[in-house]
């Protein structure tokens, strides 16, 4: 599976995927036992051998990041694609966390006794199997097969072509950690062709994948939505806004705005549209403007925001929903609290949004009345990252409501039965 496959006809591509979803299902009934350190022993040896295969990442990467300029893929794209010497050992590193975290399969959730004796628990186990359909970075390949094996899961991989080499070569690395614990090889599988029929395929294959998880944009997750006949756990696109209230600190607010924005714009937790309110636009605003101007930020306002300066180009009516995981902001002046978050509830995506104020009762309603995954007070909306939250690693951010919400680590991907033990009890 290490080349990319050509399939001639959509007969071979069904008889592939089918063959793929017979070993994950087979897989999963073994992995649901296999005891928590072994799981870790894989989970480490996979560490060590990204780090061991590291110039053999790194050259798989140049091959898909020339790839990638020669379609004329955006610069923030690109950064997401790249793998860097520093993002190789962070992956290592992350496998390593999920390896220390509490294991989650058989963890009891609540238990109870009956008048009749009996007793009840209710327990964590694996969702089964995962098929999880992503775009263009390729850590993904090893947070996900990570977050999957930790949890007990088997899990079919269908990265984007962009990062196909890359992710090979990670896999290869994690089916070093399977060997080295002795786990099926077929506890963490890719999706061996770029064709995008393999996605359809995938969404369809109702008697072998019990969960989908799309990560990437906008398009991807409408047609995972439309065409999956199996339970979508949804990562929406992230239009996160930062909200500058009335009692915000300048020097915070520009720290923030700045971080939240051009860290890395290409990421879902990016900030994309900057909310202030009225009565400190003129005060605050020019320092923010000049500060995100500086860091190569385009800057889309309303009409008050362009008064401004005359670097702010018009925002539209479309601004305010757009996504752009690139290099571009949208401000929009507005009076007070609750318009701003009136603003984010009808224009937001519930992914990410954050409050910048000193009023801790402006930012108590603000956390609670904002229907999002994740809220934040004087903070980054970078954060919103399995990693940062403790988990290790995420699969990424559900914005749904059912089963699991904001980030999705190994807890999320378990779900739970009744163990019922009795003495003889039967009922009358």
């Amino acid at each position: 599976m290490n080349d990319v496959k050509d399939f001639s006809d959509a007969t071979e591509l069904h008889d592939a995927m089918t063959k793929l979803g017979d070993a994950a299902r087979e897989s999963m009934r073994e992995l649901s036992c296999v005891p928590a350190d072994v799981k870790n022993r894989a989970l480490r040896e996979a560490a060590k051998a990204i780090r061991d295969s590291a110039p053999t990442l790194a050259a798989a990467n140049v091959m898909d990041m020339k790839a990638a300029e020669a379609k004329g893929i955006t610069g923030s794209m690109l950064d997401r694609l790249l793998l860097t010497d520093s993002r190789i050992k962070a992956m290592a590193k992350g496998l390593e966390e999920i390896a220390e975290l509490d294991d989650p399969v058989g963890a009891i959730m609540a238990e109870w006794p009956r008048p009749n004796g009996l007793h009840i628990q209710r327990v964590r186990v694996p969702l089964g199997v995962i098929g999880i359909i992503y775009e263009s970075r390729p850590n993904v390949t090893a947070d996900a097969g990570a977050l999957c094996l930790k949890s007990g899961n088997a899990v079919i991989l269908r990265g984007g072509s962009e990062s196909f080499h890359s992710s090979t070569a990670i896999m290869e690395c994690l089916r070093t950690g399977l060997r080295a614990a002795n786990l099926p090889i077929a506890s963490i599988q890719m999706v061996p062709t770029t064709d995008r029929a393999a996605v359809g395929e995938m969404l369809t294959m109702i008697d072998h994948i019990d969960i989908i998880i799309p990560r990437g944009g906008k398009s991807l997750i409408e047609r995972v939505q439309t065409e999956s006949r199996i339970p979508v756990i949804a990562h929406l696109d992230g239009n996160c806004h930062v909200f500058v209230d009335r009692a915000a600190d300048p020097t915070m607010a520009i720290d923030i705005i700045r971080n939240a924005k051009m860290r890395r714009p290409g990421i879902c937790g990016a900030a994309e549209s900057l909310l202030i309110d009225r009565s400190r636009a003129r005060d605050l605003l020019p320092g923010i403007i000049k500060a995100l101007s500086e860091a190569g930020c385009e800057i889309r306002g309303d009409e008050e925001t362009q008064a401004l300066d005359k670097i702010v180009l018009k925002a539209s009516e479309q601004d305010w929903d757009t996504e752009y995981l690139d290099a571009i902001i949208s401000v929009k002046q507005v009076d007070g609290l609750d318009e701003a978050i009136d603003h984010i509830n009808r224009h937001g995506s519930h992914h990410t949004d954050s409050i910048v104020t000193e009023d801790s009762v402006a930012a108590e309603k603000f956390l609670k009345d904002i229907d999002s995954a994740i809220v934040l007070h004087n903070a980054s909306t970078q954060f919103a990252d399995g990693g940062e939250f403790g988990m290790g690693a995420e699969i990424g951010i559900s914005t749904g409501r059912l089963h699991a919400r904001g980030p999705v680590g190994v807890e999320q991907l378990t779900i739970y039965k009744y163990v019922v033990r009795g003495d003889g009890q039967v009922r009358p």
